[in-house]
């Protein structure tokens, strides 16, 4: 009969290993954060720099603190609060008209049987080959006809049919995921198709419709080619091209645009922070009975 001995120094053996294993992921964390948050203090140094120090040598490391108050010059001579407040105008148009789209036409495709729904759903996918440089000559001439020229209604219009698509498909996906039985006792108990939508479906797919707002949220507070050919008036502007219009050919004040890239930057983080929490209630939602 052979005898198993057992080590009896096992369980410290564990806990080493155990304390190791948490040391080597809050060091990964660690490394991925700096890694992540490296631009962002890159672009908070660069804007506490003078021109002496970026443009003389060597940018130092450490943010020049004491130059903190020509950020109040920055702002008094740059309309950037207008243009972010554009950028969000035109952000949040693209987002509500892309969702509600997104939404109508993904329960449809889901839900309802009709002749030529797949080739609905490959024109909505084809949409996608053709990049933005391509139609932007044709998309000038139609603006132009309807009025939508130096408008942000016209840039909303679109962003929307770039992003809904991709939207509805994001939203499709999660509606292929509920059970049809449920809609079925809904309508049973005389709910109307709109209801079921409203009050059954949606808070079923939330965190699809918040990973799909996380997209088209971004892709009109990036907009850039078309608010640069369609928006003439500096005042219309979105950020992106105002701060586009600081890169000069022989100077560019790197310090007023890093300063006007960090504010520019700071609402899309906490945009993405906002609708990250709607995504993981909803999957925890999703998760828990009753």
């Amino acid at each position: 009969m052979t005898t198993v001995r057992i080590p009896t120094d096992l369980p410290r053996r564990r806990g080493v290993a155990a304390k190791f294993g948490s040391l080597g992921k809050a060091a990964l964390i660690t490394l991925l954060v700096v890694f992540a948050g490296f631009p962002v203090y890159w672009m908070l140094s660069t804007s506490l720099g003078t021109e002496a120090s970026l443009y003389g040598g060597s940018q130092p490391l450490v943010p020049e603190v004491q130059n903190i108050g020509q950020w109040g010059g920055f702002l008094a001579d740059i309309p950037i609060f207008r243009w972010l407040g554009n950028s969000f105008v035109i952000a949040a148009g693209t987002t509500i008209l892309s969702l509600v789209l997104a939404t109508m036409a993904a329960y449809a495709l889901s839900r309802y049987k009709f002749h030529g729904r797949g080739v609905a759903g490959f024109i909505f996918f084809s949409t996608q080959m053709l990049p933005e440089a391509l139609i932007i000559v044709p998309l000038y001439a139609i603006f132009a006809g309807a009025g939508l020229l130096n408008s942000h209604w016209g840039l909303v219009l679109a962003d929307t049919a770039f992003v809904m698509p991709v939207a509805m498909f994001i939203i499709k996906s999660g509606i292929d995921k509920i059970p049809y039985e449920i809609e079925e006792s809904a309508r049973i108990d005389g709910c109307s198709r709109l209801r079921i939508l409203t009050t059954i479906v949606l808070p079923l797919v939330m965190p699809s419709i918040a990973a799909a707002s996380v997209i088209a949220f971004f892709d009109g507070w990036n907009e850039f080619m078309f608010a640069n050919t369609f928006i003439s008036s500096s005042d219309l502007w979105p950020a992106s091209v105002g701060l586009s219009s600081f890169l000069g050919q022989f100077y560019t004040p790197m310090n007023v645009v890093m300063f006007c890239a960090l504010l520019f930057a700071l609402p899309a983080i906490i945009f993405f922070l906002w609708a990250q929490r709607g995504i993981v209630s909803g999957l925890t939602a999703g998760s828990v009975k009753g």
